[in-house]
């Protein structure tokens, strides 16, 4: 039986909105590679890794819709009216994101933009590039002994929205932050005057699951400036509580995650 068997078909005038995961291939769920293979048009995030692009059906056209803090980019109102105009052409569209595309990646917003103009689409889950991050390399998202609960957050709010750090600070919760790293130095200071201790362990996993990889571990008080000196750039992934320390044990027993073999 072919990978294709366990899929649902993909049907000419249909919208599939998938997720691409953290990186590496080997993460990709099979409906999403399923999904690969059959597009006739791809249109894809910049931070879907090109090893996964790859996988494409020969044929397919690949279009860059990417949004990249400070560079051009497509807005969302063009990324959807071109899948839209795509779908009406009769093509099998793929909508690629990286992670899942209903945390944090618009993936609800073009599902309603969808459906308001009689579009079928399915939505296929993504491995989140957020716990993928952590997992890989041994911290946790939940445990019986630290925390019941974690908390996800995007660091770049639309405009005219703020965060209320202080207040995500005395929910005790370990705290996952997309897109934060250009952030970082004033969501720090603000999670530490809401009673945050500095001493919190924490840290940022830049690019995870990929060659380009690398972490930076501190207590919350170091992380902003610790990050400006090792520039990391986004995509990272910053995680702040108790289970980041999981790293510090987990790690000599830890079979590394060789994205290397991945290539």
């Amino acid at each position: 039986m072919t990978t294709t068997h366990l899929s649902p078909s993909f049907e000419p005038g249909t919208v599939w909105l998938a997720g691409a995961g953290p990186g590496d291939p080997g993460l990709l769920t099979l409906h999403a590679l399923n999904a690969l293979r059959q597009a006739d048009i791809i249109v894809h995030d910049a931070l879907v890794d090109p090893r996964i692009l790859s996988l494409a059906h020969p044929s397919a056209v690949l279009e860059n819709v990417g949004k990249r803090g400070g560079k051009p980019s497509a807005a969302q109102k063009e990324i959807t009216e071109r899948l839209i105009t795509l779908a009406r052409e009769g093509k099998r569209v793929l909508r690629l994101k990286g992670g899942d595309p209903f945390i944090f990646g618009r993936g609800g917003e073009e599902a309603l933009d969808l459906g308001a103009e009689g579009i079928r689409f399915r939505i296929i889950p993504g491995v989140s590039s957020g716990l993928a991050s952590l997992a890989i390399h041994g911290i946790p998202a939940t445990t019986r002994d630290t925390n019941h609960a974690v908390i996800l957050a995007t660091g770049h709010r639309a405009e005219g929205q703020a965060a209320d750090w202080a207040a995500l600070a005395r929910t005790g919760a370990p705290i996952v932050l997309y897109m934060a790293v250009s952030n970082l130095a004033s969501i720090v200071t603000e999670l530490m005057e809401g009673g945050l201790d500095g001493a919190t362990p924490s840290l940022i996993v830049h690019s995870a699951t990929t060659p380009a990889e690398d972490i930076v571990e501190a207590p919350l008080a170091d992380l902003g400036h610790l990050a400006a000196e090792e520039a990391i750039r986004s995509p990272a992934i910053v995680v702040i509580g108790a289970i980041a320390a999981f790293r510090k044990s987990i790690l000599p027993h830890l079979l590394p995650f060789d994205v290397e073999a991945a290539e």
